[in-house]
C-alpha cells in the first residue's frame, strides 16, 4: 500500500456514522417527495394560411411536409408518448386541413387521419376522422379514393357503422373516375349484401353492367356471378318468409 494512503480503520467512526445518517435522510426523502409530473403541452388551433403561407418562405411544399411531421410527433412530449385520446382533435383536424391548404397535392394528412387518429379508441373521434377523409375526398376524387376506401373498411368493421359505410361506398361509386379500380366501386355492393338490401344491390349491379363502363371480362363475369347469387339469397328469403307465414 502507498504510504500516503490511509487505511479505512484510520476514519472516524462518527464520520461513517454521519455519511450512513445521511444517505439514510436522502433516500427517505426521495420517497417523501411528490412524482414529478409531466406538463402535458395542449395542441391548439393552427394560425391563418396566410401566416403559414409566409412562415413557408415561399416553399409551401416544404413547409407542409415540416408542419405535418410535427405533428405526428406532438404526442411524443419530453420522452413520454400521449395517446390519441388525450389529443384535441378539432385542433387536429385544423391542422390538417391547413397543410392540405398548402400542399394539396399531399397524401400525408389522409393517410395519417384514416390509418393513424382513426385508431383511436373513441367512437366519436373516430367518425371525426373518417368525416374529414370523406370531405376532404370531394376536392381531389381521383387522387383521394383510396384513403376513403380504407375509411369504409374502419367504419365497417371497427365502427360496425354499416350506413356511414355506405354512404362512403356510395361516394366513391357516385365519383367514379378512370384511376379508381373496379374493387372501389363494388365496394357498395357487399355493404347493401351485408344491410339485408338485396335487391337494391341487384339494382347497382344491373346499372354497372347495362352502363358498358365495365369492359374487363373477368369483371363482367364476377359481376354476373355476384348477380346471381343474390337472386339466390333472395329467393331462399322469401321461400323462409312465406313458411314462416304459413306455420
Amino acid at each position: 500500500m502507498n504510504e500516503q494512503q490511509r487505511s479505512l480503520h484510520c476514519i472516524p467512526k462518527s464520520l461513517i456514522v454521519l455519511l450512513v445518517t445521511l444517505l439514510g435522510l436522502q433516500i427517505a426523502l426521495h420517497y417523501q417527495l411528490p412524482p414529478p409530473r409531466l406538463q402535458v403541452q395542449k395542441l391548439t388551433p393552427p394560425p391563418r394560411i396566410e401566416l403559414l403561407r409566409v412562415f413557408s418562405l415561399g416553399d409551401p411544399i416544404m413547409g407542409a411536409k415540416i408542419l405535418m411531421l410535427w405533428l405526428q410527433a406532438f404526442d411524443n412530449q419530453s420522452g413520454q408518448f400521449l395517446s390519441y385520446k388525450q389529443l384535441n382533435y378539432t385542433a387536429l383536424q385544423q391542422w390538417m386541413e391547413q397543410i392540405l391548404l398548402l400542399d394539396p397535392q399531399s397524401q400525408y394528412p389522409l393517410l395519417a387521419a384514416s390509418h393513424l387518429y382513426s385508431t383511436v379508441k373513441e367512437p366519436q373521434k373516430q367518425k371525426q376522422m373518417l368525416e374529414f377523409v370523406y370531405n376532404q375526398f370531394f376536392v381531389d376524387p381521383s387522387h383521394r379514393w383510396p384513403w376513403l376506401a380504407h375509411a369504409i373498411i374502419v367504419a365497417k368493421h371497427r365502427l360496425r357503422d354499416l350506413p356511414l359505410a355506405l354512404k362512403y361506398a356510395q361516394a366513391i361509386a357516385t365519383h367514379t373516375t378512370d384511376d379508381m379500380p373496379g374493387w372501389a366501386q363494388e365496394m357498395q355492393i357487399f355493404i347493401l349484401e351485408d344491410m339485408g338490401e338485396l335487391e337494391q344491390a341487384r339494382l347497382v349491379i344491373g346499372g354497372m353492367l347495362a352502363s358498358g363502363k365495365v369492359t374487363d371480362l373477368n369483371e363482367i363475369r364476377f359481376l354476373n356471378d355476384k348477380l346471381r347469387h343474390l337472386e339466390e339469397k333472395s329467393k331462399e328469403y322469401t321461400n323462409h318468409s312465406e313458411l314462416k307465414q304459413s306455420q
